[in-house]
């Protein structure tokens, strides 16, 4: 056994008692681990796929209170594999929808909710209110900064990812065990790693990995068994394995001292044209008729939410005949996050267009507009 990262609570109420019986009576748990896990204090980045199940596991193990971040809104395509929401919820903002649900779950459970994007200006500040992270995000740049802010603040935190049927779960913690530049010491090159709208994701992943993240939550708050610091637990769904790989502190690393942006989930953009979601909606607004707005992602994703007034043609098509558009025409590509568009452009502009920008952001960048 590790030692707990939590002190005690005070005491454990009759109805407490009745609710978490057949969890205390665990050697490794029993009434001590119930208080420690009343008395944790936990945040949950994203509630996502890996946060939806994460959520609802944390708090059915009484973790007194739960901190969500997330500034995004439910759509009908999370709800495969974002359990913590359903189908009323299209449209609410996920922290709210998702704060709801663990009040359903446990009402002796504690909710804050923090309903913005983790930035390098508050993700320090958000980070040391905590015992512990469990990070559930889905891009890079965020994970970055969470193990910054971890970094400079010495908290503990669990990691998880996804794609398609494939899952990784870690434990990092400045200090006594590596990091997450450790395992990744820089970002991938942007754009060489696609993400789940790309690349799609089995629910049930999701569900095994959250699982393994929050069973790792409550051993790391227990002091129960041996967490995974120094491992890293990789689950291929489709051999139905787990497998564990040693990771060690890199002897070379240096630690950060301050907590910067890492935009690693974009496209380079040499010097692309760009235009942001608000200036989009006024080119929109009082320009409509003289632009042309193209959503360069795949059929069913422009089917599920779409900008009004974009058109469709997916990437490959575009990439197939990039010339196809009038080059005196001023023309804005989008896909999702900024990615695929920026491909486009650069064969639009190679292929001779003299008005062409993408959206940077994506239209996770329109939403994020439309519902502020």
């Amino acid at each position: 056994m590790s030692a707990p990262i939590v002190e005690p609570a005070a005491e454990l109420t009759h109805d407490e008692r009745r609710r978490y019986a057949r969890q205390m009576l665990l050697p490794d748990v029993g009434e001590m681990g119930q208080r420690r896990l009343k008395a944790a204090r936990v945040l949950v980045i994203g509630a996502g796929g890996l946060g939806s199940p994460a959520l609802l596991y944390l708090a059915a193990a009484g973790v007194g209170t739960i901190g969500i971040v997330d500034d995004d809104v439910v759509t009908e395509s999370n709800l495969h594999r974002q359990v913590v929401h359903g189908s009323a919820d299209v449209g609410r903002a996920k922290v709210d929808s998702a704060a709801d649900a663990v009040a359903r779950s446990n009402p002796f459970v504690r909710v804050v909710g923090h309903g913005e994007r983790l930035t390098a200006d508050n993700a320090q500040e958000l980070i040391a209110g905590y015992d512990l992270v469990v990070d559930g995000s889905d891009n890079f740049g965020t994970r970055y900064l969470v193990n910054d802010a971890c970094v400079l603040t010495g908290t503990p935190w669990v990691w998880g990812a996804v794609l398609r049927f494939e899952g990784q779960v870690s434990v990092f913690w400045p200090g006594p065990g590596p990091t997450y530049r450790d395992l990744f010491p820089a970002p991938p090159e942007p754009g060489t790693v696609p993400s789940c709208s790309e690349a799609g994701v089995i629910g049930a992943v999701c569900a095994a990995v959250g699982a393994a993240m929050v069973t790792e939550a409550v051993k790391l708050i227990t002091g129960a068994g041996q967490s995974l610091l120094g491992r890293v637990l990789v689950h291929d769904a489709l051999a139905m394995t787990w497998r564990t790989l040693r990771l060690t502190p890199d002897p070379y690393g240096t630690p950060p001292t301050r907590i910067e942006s890492v935009d690693a989930d974009r496209e380079p953009s040499d010097d692309l044209p760009e235009v942001d979601a608000g200036e989009l909606a006024h080119r929109l607004r009082d320009h409509k008729a003289d632009l042309v707005l193209v959503d360069v992602r795949e059929p069913h994703e422009h089917a599920e939410n779409s900008i009004p007034g974009s058109i469709l043609v997916p990437l490959a098509d575009v990439l197939a005949d990039p010339g196809r558009f009038d080059p005196d025409q001023p023309l804005v590509l989008h896909c999702a996050g900024g990615v695929r568009s920026a491909r486009a452009l650069r064969a639009v502009l190679a292929a001779g267009h003299r008005d062409a920008a993408h959206l940077r952001g994506g239209i996770a960048a329109w939403g994020r507009l439309s519902h502020s």
